[in-house]
Parts: C-alpha cells; sequence; structure tokens
C-alpha cells in the first residue's frame, strides 16, 4: 500500500537561516507548496516551500525559525498550495497578514478558498480603463485623473504623510453612478502599531470601514509574512470584483517594507544580489502584484491599484520607485518642499503623471472642460514656478504684469488648489476652483482652452 507524501514526516533538516529551513531527501517537492514544521517542543508552524529540486527543498517558516534545531525539527509537506477563504463577511472586518480576524470578531466561514497567488490576466481578456474613480483629492481627479482598473502607484519619502493620503483615499473614494457596488481592500506591510492603531481608528471613526477589508502586517511580525500580505489583499479583491461583481481600489502600503522582506530573505538564500542587494528577481516579483488590477472582458467588476512606497533618500531613481515606474501607469509624487510649506496633501504635479488620465476624463465622465483646463493649469504652474527661480535672483520688482500673475497663480494654486486638508471635493468643485484660479490670468493667457469654454465656465461670464 502506498504511502502519501502528507503521512511522512522528515527529520533531514540540513540548515537553518533566518527564515529558512533547508530539508534533505524529499522526493516530489514543489514550489509554493505548505509546509507544516513540527518543532522540539511540539509547537506546529507553518511554511512555504521556496525553492524545490531534486533530493532537497527550501522551506520559508512563516511564523520564523527561533527555536527550531536541525536534530529535533520535524517537517511535513501538504501538497497543497496557500489558499484563503474568502467570502462578502470579510467587508468591514480586519485581518492580519496571514489572513486571520485580529478585531475580537468570529472566524470567517467562507464560500470557497483561492489560492491566494492567483492567476495572471490574459491580456486579450483585459479590456481597456477608461471609467473615472472620484478621490475627493483634487491633484489626483483634476490633474492625475484615476481610472477603474488603473494601477497608479504614490511616491512619497520618510517622514511625509502617506499614511493620512492613504487613510482619506479610502474613506472618500468612491465610483460614479447608479447601483455601482464599490469596495476598499487596505493592506498594510510592515507598519509600526503606532499606524496600525491609527488606520484602525480612522476606518472605524469615519464608517469607511463597513465598506473595506483590511489586513495588517506589522513591523515585529516575521518579515516572511510581508510576502503573504499583498497576495490575501489581492485575492479577496479579485473574489470581489469578478465573481461579485464590485469595482474594488486595493491600496498597499507600504511597498518599500515589502520589498526589504524581499532582500532578506534572497540574503537568506546566499542569492547573488542585484541593484542596492535586491534579488534580481524583484522586477517580475512586483509584477505579479501589480499586474492583477485591471478589467476583464464580459465582467463588470475591476480592480484599481494604489500602491504606496517611501523613496529612500527620496531618490526616484532608486530600484524599488524606478522597477515601479516602469510597471505601473504613472505616479503620484509627494513633494517634502510643500510638505515644509505647511500643505496637505503635498501632491508636486509637475513630476506626477497618470498615463491613463486622458481616457477618463471628459463628457460622461467627468465633465466637458476637463481635459483643457487641466493642460492650461499645468502649463501655467510650471510658468509660475519658473519665475521663482528667476525672483531669486533679479527680484520681483524686475518682472512684468503678466510674470507677476503667474506668480501669484503658482502661489493660489498651492494654497488653494492642492492644500485641501481632509476636504472631499467632487470632480465639478475641483474643476470650478481651477477655473477660478485661472481667472487671475488675463484671458489672452488662456491659449490652451477654446473660446466656447471659456464663456461658459471663465467666471467673468458666469457671473452674467
Amino acid at each position: 500500500m502506498a504511502v502519501s507524501r502528507d503521512a511522512i514526516e522528515y527529520t533531514s533538516v540540513k540548515s537553518i537561516a533566518g527564515p529558512l529551513l533547508v530539508v534533505e531527501g524529499v522526493e516530489g517537492a514543489a514550489y509554493g507548496e505548505i509546509v507544516e514544521v513540527i518543532c522540539p517542543d511540539g509547537e506546529k508552524r507553518m511554511g512555504q516551500v521556496l525553492e524545490a529540486r531534486e533530493g532537497l527543498a527550501v522551506v520559508q517558516v512563516f511564523e520564523g525559525t527561533t527555536g527550531l534545531n536541525t536534530n529535533n525539527t520535524k517537517v511535513r509537506f501538504t501538497g497543497k498550495t496557500a489558499k484563503l477563504g474568502v467570502s462578502l463577511d470579510m467587508l468591514g472586518r480586519i485581518f492580519n497578514g496571514r489572513g486571520k480576524p485580529i478585531d475580537g470578531g468570529p472566524e470567517i466561514v467562507p464560500e470557497k478558498e483561492l489560492d491566494i497567488n492567483g492567476y495572471p490576466l490574459n491580456p486579450v481578456s483585459r479590456k481597456f480603463p477608461e471609467d473615472f474613480i472620484q478621490t475627493g483629492i483634487s491633484t489626483i481627479d483634476g490633474m492625475n485623473t484615476l481610472v477603474r482598473g488603473q494601477k497608479l502607484p504614490i511616491f512619497s519619502g520618510s517622514g511625509l504623510p502617506h499614511n493620512q493620503l492613504a487613510a482619506q483615499i479610502a474613506r472618500q473614494a468612491k465610483v460614479r453612478g447608479e447601483g455601482e457596488q464599490f469596495a476598499v481592500v487596505f493592506a498594510a506591510m510592515g507598519i509600526t502599531s503606532e499606524e496600525a492603531n491609527f488606520f484602525m481608528e480612522e476606518f472605524r471613526r469615519t464608517g469607511a470601514l463597513e465598506r473595506a477589508v483590511v489586513f495588517i502586517n506589522l513591523a515585529n511580525d516575521p518579515a516572511i509574512e510581508r510576502i503573504l500580505t499583498p497576495r490575501m489583499a489581492l485575492t479577496v479583491a479579485e473574489y470581489l470584483a469578478f465573481e461579485k461583481d464590485m469595482h474594488v481600489l486595493v491600496i498597499l502600503t507600504d511597498m518599500t517594507n515589502y520589498c526589504e522582506a524581499l532582500r532578506e530573505i534572497s540574503a537568506a538564500r546566499n542569492e547573488v544580489p542585484g541593484r542596492r542587494g535586491y534579488p534580481g528577481y524583484m522586477y517580475t516579483d512586483l509584477a505579479t502584484l501589480y499586474e492583477r488590477a485591471g478589467r476583464v472582458k464580459n465582467k463588470k467588476g475591476t480592480i484599481t491599484q494604489i500602491p504606496i512606497l517611501t523613496m529612500p533618500d527620496d531618490d526616484i531613481t532608486h530600484p524599488i520607485p524606478d522597477l515601479t515606474g516602469y510597471i505601473t501607469e504613472g505616479q503620484i509624487v509627494l513633494s517634502r518642499e510643500l510638505h515644509r510649506k505647511g500643505i496637505y496633501p503635498p501632491i508636486d504635479v509637475l513630476p506626477s503623471l497618470s498615463r491613463l488620465a486622458g481616457s477618463g476624463q471628459g463628457p460622461g465622465k467627468t465633465r466637458e472642460d476637463h481635459k483643457k483646463v487641466v493642460n492650461q493649469a499645468y502649463a501655467a504652474y510650471a510658468e509660475g514656478r519658473s519665475l521663482r527661480d528667476l525672483v531669486a535672483v533679479v527680484g520681483e520688482e524686475a518682472l512684468t504684469e503678466r510674470d507677476k500673475a503667474y506668480l501669484k497663480f503658482a502661489d493660489e494654486f498651492e494654497k488653494r488648489f492642492v492644500n485641501q486638508g481632509d476636504e472631499d471635493r467632487s470632480i465639478e468643485e475641483t474643476l470650478d476652483l481651477l477655473w477660478e484660479l485661472l481667472a487671475i490670468l488675463p484671458l489672452e493667457e488662456l491659449k490652451r482652452v477654446d473660446e466656447e469654454l471659456i464663456k461658459k465656465y471663465h467666471p467673468k461670464f458666469r457671473k452674467k
């Protein structure tokens, strides 16, 4: 009678390094297979096969390898991949990085179990993203419009208010249209207990938790758990979007902590490091997460992603923002200079970009004047910013009246448009505010806007 593999307990642990076990004499182990590790004291921990070759398996232990040794540790291979039980009851709940409830509520009774690694969307089945998502943040909705099915990261720096911005987007985001179901899946990786308490309290206080599924992995949790957390979140998002016809916004913070966990595991495996010590496959690994966003033909639901990352030393050429920028469709950049001025959210619209913005703007989506008025505002703000450098050299007295108008526009743009605090603005309010600011400039300077739009929306003509 044949003995199944999951009945065999291996005691042939060759070595332990960081969160990894190397087990010898194993036959038929598969990449991603779930493993049960039995400690010398009888405690059971879960692990996953990270590498499998003839007669050997490398296992990463989710709870860490503290207390394990090579003599008395047993390993049992289950023949199953990592799965998450999903249900609509997950809405309004908070889980840890392994999918266990931490909000004091009951265990989830799953409707089905799904592989957390998911499946890449077939490019042929993809549908082009073109429907507007309103975040309530003017610099995003107006200047860098987010559309359903897009992946638009936020590039931040240490000490900048990206957590506050993430919570605000989770609270305010909505899709326009009758009968559209919307949900937020929020995954935090490697955050402090203080940050975790901020998110949980913010979601509960504002009522955003009712339509959200929250996963929280703390900084003192095992690094290997950070590899699971975003995959758990995306698995729930795929269930809600493609099986329950919901529009899902996935917020992942902080992807830098995720990549640090990748580097830690890579070092434990003695892999040849790539740029700055990160593994050479980091691009591929990030793509397995980011490419799970999108729209699918013949499916009503959509998955939109906002990954948030902190750039080490504010370096936008660092491997993490660099590779993220290659995979995603633009970036929202937070500015330390604006933050020092007390402006919130400190989004610098000039280096920010949403490559799909144009497909979500215009009649039936936002408003007919959206594209033109935004182009005019970009040009005016860029010119006003460049004039600041000139003023530092020659003084404001040397400027023409036209130059002073542009300088004033740049100042007012930051004070009134960028700096909105916790206000939730509709796209109409955002566009009307842009017209108010453009009224600072002489009419003949509005060369990027059609005359009929000026007569319809410019404050000078609206009052009449």
